[in-house]
């Protein structure tokens, strides 16, 4: 996992089931707006496309949420609360092997998209655009034991520029 920028906040949960990992991401989906990147992190199985669908959940997304693996990118569309619409943007770099993939299927316009939220698993296979100075949310999923899973949470606020 990258090690964000000392100036945010950590959230620590710990998840026993595939149900309390969709509870934790509907919560935490709550404060969420456009703009926002969350960026995942962990081993195969630990629980990233399970967050993800959390989080479309709490965005009454109604399409079946899949991990991209092969189309790298899926769009959602959803609704807050208020009835608003937003654009959810699911992201999978397991395949991405190199920056010029990266360009080549346009992850940095899709990580800078300002109207949309954009969730990014295997993020460290972009770390160097996921530490541009904006705000970022960088969610680790590591196991606490054979059954459970710690789900880590840090917000980074962005960096002044000069």
């Amino acid at each position: 996992m990258v090690t964000p920028a000392p100036n945010g906040s950590v959230e620590e949960y710990i998840s026993r089931s595939e149900e309390d990992t969709l509870r934790i991401a509907r919560s935490f989906a709550q404060s969420l707006k456009p703009g926002d990147i969350i960026a995942l992190y962990g081993d195969l199985g630990a629980g990233k496309t399970e967050f993800v669908r959390g989080i479309c959940q709490y965005f009454h997304v109604e399409e079946l949420v899949s991990s991209p693996t092969f189309t790298i990118i899926n769009q959602y569309v959803g609704t807050f609360p208020d009835g608003e619409e937003v654009v959810l943007y699911h992201v999978d770099l397991y395949r991405i092997k190199s920056p010029k993939e990266l360009h080549d299927i346009g992850f940095a316009e899709c990580v800078m998209t300002p109207d949309a939220i954009k969730m990014v698993e295997w993020s460290e296979h972009a770390d160097q655009l996921l530490s541009l100075p904006h705000y970022a949310i960088f969610i680790d999923f590591a196991p606490d034991a054979e059954t459970a899973r710690i789900i880590r949470i840090t917000h980074v606020k962005p960096e002044k520029v000069h």
